[in-house]
């Protein structure tokens, strides 16, 4: 029986969970939200982190170390690894395109049941730009998803059709959900790989409007 969570601890398990899938020699983007606590977990020093307003070699830092100009790309702070490396933002993007990042690990809104995804707009709402979302789900090698799986009112975010504008339509390959960790399959179908502790089948059934194989 799963005991109850907060939303910071379900956060931090779907990150931990996710830094094991990383093994270096890898260039890896995090995105913004739960991607931003990834570092937390990584241990591998062959695990390069990068942001794309400027600086490959992103570490955690604690709170008495702040540097107020040093940010990701989220504008939070972050620390920089021995022999990080600095460049514009330009730059940063030809690295992403030029597909020299090897992961990148997303926040998404939704995503359906063919592994595409929107994370950058709400309609009605106002939004401050799509980032660098676009230019990582067609640059970056592979792409992982971290969400939550339902929304606050409870409906599922893994749908049949996303309902929100989709960021690309390349699928991503893996998605992490304090539920469950999915696959996108070669024949862009769902599969579910693995629950999370103590999580059971019927309950992801159950909240997942998307068709996934088992």
């Amino acid at each position: 029986m799963r005991t109850a969570m907060s939303r910071k601890e379900i956060q931090h398990m779907i990150a931990e969970r996710v830094a094991k899938e990383l093994e270096g020699p890898i260039v890896v983007n995090l995105g913004i939200g739960i991607p931003t606590l990834i570092d937390q977990y990584i241990h591998d020093k062959s695990v390069s982190l990068h942001t794309e307003n400027g600086l490959l070699g992103v570490t955690d830092i604690n709170e008495d170390d702040i540097d107020p100009n040093l940010v990701n790309a989220g504008k939070l702070p972050i620390g920089e690894a021995v022999g990080a490396a600095y460049f514009n933002s330009s730059e940063s993007f030809s690295m992403i395109r030029g597909g020299h990042v090897d992961v990148a690990i997303l926040g998404a809104l939704q995503v359906d049941e063919t592994g595409i995804i929107a994370n950058w707009a709400v309609p009605g709402k106002n939004i401050m730009g799509v980032g660098g979302a676009m230019d990582l789900l067609v640059g970056a090698k592979k792409v992982f998803v971290t969400m939550s799986h339902t929304s606050k009112d409870g409906s599922s975010k893994l749908l049949k059709k996303c309902t929100y504008p989709i960021t690309s339509t390349r699928s991503v390959d893996l998605i992490f959900t304090e539920l469950a960790v999915f696959k996108v399959t070669e024949r862009h179908e769902l599969k579910l790989v693995e629950l999370m502790p103590g999580v059971s089948i019927n309950e992801v059934r159950a909240k997942t409007e998307a068709i996934f194989l088992e």
